[in-house]
């Protein structure tokens, strides 16, 4: 067969990859698609009164906690608590998150290491008093054992842009806010399955990238150590505003 025939059937079967990811993506953007919304179940005022004070009930009983224990947790249980976060609404619908999740010993003692360094040149160096103040009833300081202890950690991060299967950058709107928001449906999940969190963000993030190798289009947003407290874990007396405080109606 002539080399310059084989040449053209390469280039049929390579091309249209490209040209009908192009079609595809361009056909989802032109021509949304909408469904009957069947997931909705109304109820009742009395029933709707009282599974809103049941959930608030239960998640005023969330806490931050600092004091974990080793005890292993079910994979499936994390999975799922991820999945309910990639529910969440996002900018355009873009979803611009991605969350590692991290139980190896040895990358939990980098990402440990490298968080106390930035920890301590926070707390001895760049923190103004006002914010070492503020964060004083809550006895934090450099020293961050949990992120060895608990079992799981999700590092999660937010995209800027995304890649098409032809190359083509897709940038993210509102991706702070949307991965704000997957957050928190993650810590409430994770509530919800009987485990306990800690958010940590140290400042800056950046070493999160390399430990994980996640690539420059993702910035870390946010660490959160999941598992079960510790037995004798103890968390600060503190209390939420009021209702009047947090809320006008008008």
């Amino acid at each position: 067969m002539p080399f310059l025939l084989i040449e053209r059937i390469f280039l049929l079967a390579i091309l249209p990859i490209k040209i009908i990811s192009n079609i595809i993506f361009e056909s989802i953007m032109n021509n949304p698609n909408f469904l009957l919304l069947s997931s909705y179940k109304k109820f009742s005022e009395q029933i709707m009164i009282k599974r809103s004070k049941s959930f608030y009930e239960d998640i005023k009983g969330r806490r931050t906690v600092r004091d974990f224990s080793d005890e292993p947790v079910p994979k499936e249980v994390i999975d799922n608590c991820i999945l309910a976060a990639g529910t969440a609404p996002s900018g355009a619908n873009l979803q611009p998150w991605h969350f590692v999740v991290v139980s190896d010993p040895k990358i939990k003692e980098q990402i440990r290491k490298a968080a106390e360094e930035e920890e301590k040149e926070f707390y001895t160096k760049r923190a103004p008093k006002e914010w070492l103040d503020a964060l004083a009833p809550l006895g934090t300081d450099e020293h961050k054992p949990f992120l060895e202890e608990a079992p799981f950690l999700i590092a999660i991060f937010a995209k800027s842009y995304d890649e098409l299967p032809d190359g083509r950058k897709v940038k993210q709107y509102y991706s702070q806010e949307s991965v704000g928001i997957a957050t928190g449906m993650l810590i409430t999940a994770v509530h919800n399955a009987g485990l306990v969190s800690l958010t940590h963000t140290p400042s800056p993030m950046n070493f999160l990238n390399r430990i994980l190798e996640r690539p420059n289009n993702e910035r870390p947003f946010l660490l959160l150590v999941v598992g079960y407290p510790a037995e004798e874990a103890k968390v600060p007396d503190i209390k939420k505003k009021d209702l009047e405080e947090i809320a006008t109606y008008i």
